[in-house]
């Protein structure tokens, strides 16, 4: 099996004395050790079960035990599924699927309402992060005038973080009676998802002129120690000639800020180069791709009746409390789904014409 080579290599690297010297490219090293356990050790982990399962059912069998042969039924069943779901991750084959991502939220049209959805939208996503087992770090938030949040980036980190989160970019829409409005009456808030891969300088050639950058420094808002909120920290950083704005507070300095706001920047501009190049080859095919996801992605609907609803994968739930709460899987899952199942028809269909 191929990853487990590349997992004996990794851990062979990690062995040696001087591993720990360059902490930048060990901290890599640690990350992309933990998305090949990741692959690996669950297979592992079913070979062995399917063999205990194959042994088992043989004794069942011969000794005609129909309990034990009804229980061994359960277990199969519950493996099966197992691979399924881990199948679908495996499925993750993007060249940066496996990476870690910068979840950023943005508000949108409603005012105070939107700050408040954003709030919001950053709990669900947290949970669902904790479920996963992630790590997730606020590098930069700006808060609502009133409450809420006007934007929020998360360095999100964990196996197939990007391949995972990449399909909640775009719209999200919420209906609620408003807890704002003293009139008790329905509000329809907006919120904008990004997802960009976090890659190495060295993997891709993404240049940036220092010339085309405007810094700016501020100090950093929220609990952070004696010096955050008292020196300028934060370093916010424009691009001007895509007018991309990136910008980090999380860090204890004005120079760990910067390199963090850089690689979001970098990521960014990766992102958007990938997307241009889609919609260069949709103009030259004669065909409109899914580019954005679509404008709106996914509404939750909480009044007159409950309902989330993603536009984009096709489902449908009434548990929109469960899905604020981080139930994201089916959502998740139905959209890949739907991606790699358009995508084998046209895969077939350039093999025949082969």
């Amino acid at each position: 099996m191929a990853k487990e080579a590349e997992l004996a290599k990794v851990e062979a690297r990690m062995a040696q004395p001087s591993f720990w010297s360059d902490q930048e490219a060990a901290q890599r090293t640690v990350q992309e050790l933990k998305r090949l356990r990741a692959v690996v050790e669950p297979m592992r982990a079913f070979q062995r079960r399917a063999s205990d399962l194959d042994e088992l059912l043989t004794l069942a069998s011969e000794e005609n035990d129909a309990g034990t042969l009804a229980d061994l039924g359960r277990d199969l069943a519950a493996l099966e599924s197992e691979i399924a779901a881990f199948q679908l991750k495996a499925m993750l084959g993007g060249p940066y699927d496996s990476r870690d991502a910068f979840l950023t939220i943005q508000a949108g049209a409603g005012g105070t309402e939107a700050c408040d959805w954003v709030q919001i939208l950053l709990r669900m996503y947290t949970r669902w992060m904790e479920r996963k087992g992630y790590e997730a770090t606020i590098i930069d938030s700006m808060d609502g005038d009133a409450a809420g949040l006007r934007s929020v980036t998360l360095d999100a980190r964990g196996p197939y973080a990007y391949g995972y989160l990449r399909s909640e970019v775009g719209v999200h829409r919420l209906v609620r009676i408003s807890p704002f409005d003293a009139q008790a009456r329905r509000h329809t808030s907006f919120a904008s998802v990004d997802v960009a891969p976090q890659i190495d300088e060295a993997e891709v050639d993404v240049e940036i002129d220092e010339k085309d950058l405007r810094i700016d420094r501020f100090r950093a808002g929220g609990p952070g120690g004696q010096n955050v909120n008292k020196v300028e920290t934060a370093v916010r950083i424009t691009h001007l000639p895509t007018g991309t704005v990136v910008a980090a507070q999380s860090e204890r300095s004005q120079h760990q800020n910067r390199a963090v706001a850089m690689r979001l920047l970098k990521a960014r501009l990766y992102a958007r180069r990938q997307e241009e190049r889609l919609a260069e080859l949709a103009a030259l095919a004669g065909t409109k791709l899914d580019i954005s996801f679509g404008s709106q992605r996914r509404n939750y609907v909480l009044q007159p009746y409950k309902l989330a609803k993603d536009l984009a994968a096709d489902v449908e739930t009434s548990d929109v409390d469960g899905v604020l709460d981080g139930d994201l899987d089916p959502f998740i899952e139905a959209y890949l789904r739907k991606k790699i199942g358009e995508r084998a028809p046209a895969a077939a269909g350039s093999r025949e014409e082969r």
